[in-house]
């Protein structure tokens, strides 16, 4: 299932990668586009919403949507 999340606070690639990172230890095999200067993630995942929006904002990020 695809999902779109806008997060704040991504500046960097450092950032992409601590998102991915969280996202991958959820679904090693979601498919994940971001675009920080949209403050998009799109993730291609099995797992629900809410997990995935979690696994982004333990890394420190704020999901708006």
């Amino acid at each position: 299932m695809n999902q779109i999340f806008t997060v704040e606070g991504m500046t960097c690639g450092h950032c992409e990668k601590a998102v991915t990172k969280a996202l991958l230890s959820l679904d090693a095999g979601a498919k994940i586009l971001i675009d920080r200067t949209q403050n998009k993630v799109e993730v291609d995942s099995e797992k629900s919403r809410d997990a995935l929006a979690k696994a982004i904002s333990d890394e420190g990020y704020r999901v708006i949507v």
